[in-house]
């Protein structure tokens, strides 16, 4: 909540020294933070460049824990098959989506991660492709919201939908909301989606 770079880095370095749970630290710690300060961006008690500033701070400590992680996922096996990521159409949020991204690759999966505000159109012809076994929208707005059900029907029209597991998150997003729009799998936040479409791919 300081927007400390330094002290980011500082705490990401001692965890990966005590061999503590990266992950946990990045749910709990990053994740849990950046939060907080979305929400009082969303109750405009913060404003753009104090998203931008805490996003930079956590960004230091990810990026020094993410090859520790996926060097433990590497040992832990992989060959899950290709998952493309991305943030919906019309949304530039993208920290939880990147989060979601590397543990995804940790758990063994070859994450093509798209980026944020990806036009639906471009994420089914991804989808044509490169014949992923597996795409993740993400969307943080109930505005766009909306495209993620624009999303399952142009699968159907272009005739790919059975070729590919949906999964949706972001934090307006449910499980009733999954089921209306017909995708396959609703994710409430990182360790649910690793779990549930390790468990879906395996299955």
């Amino acid at each position: 909540m300081a927007y400390d770079q330094k002290a980011s880095a500082e705490v990401a370095k001692e965890a990966i020294a005590a061999k503590a749970d990266l992950v946990n630290l990045i749910q709990e710690g990053y994740t849990a933070g950046i939060q907080e300060v979305g929400d009082l961006y969303q109750a405009k008690k913060l404003f753009l460049p104090h998203i931008m500033s805490a996003a930079n701070a956590m960004n230091v400590g990810v990026n020094l824990l993410t090859p520790e992680l996926e060097k433990a996922g590497k040992s832990a096996g992989e060959g899950l098959g290709k998952f493309l990521i991305c943030t919906i159409e019309g949304d530039i949020h993208s920290i939880g989506k990147d989060i979601v991204a590397i543990m995804l690759k940790v758990a063994g999966f070859n994450v093509v991660n798209m980026g944020r505000d990806i036009p639906v159109k471009d994420i089914v012809a991804a989808v044509k492709n490169d014949k992923p076994k597996a795409v993740g929208t993400s969307a943080l707005m109930t505005s766009t919201m909306v495209n993620q059900k624009t999303f399952e029907e142009l699968l159907k029209e272009e005739g790919v939908r059975d070729k590919v597991i949906t999964n949706i998150g972001g934090a307006p997003t449910t499980q009733q909301w999954c089921e209306e729009i017909g995708a396959d799998v609703y994710s409430e936040n990182a360790t649910d989606c690793v779990n549930k479409m390790v468990a879906k791919v395996k299955g």
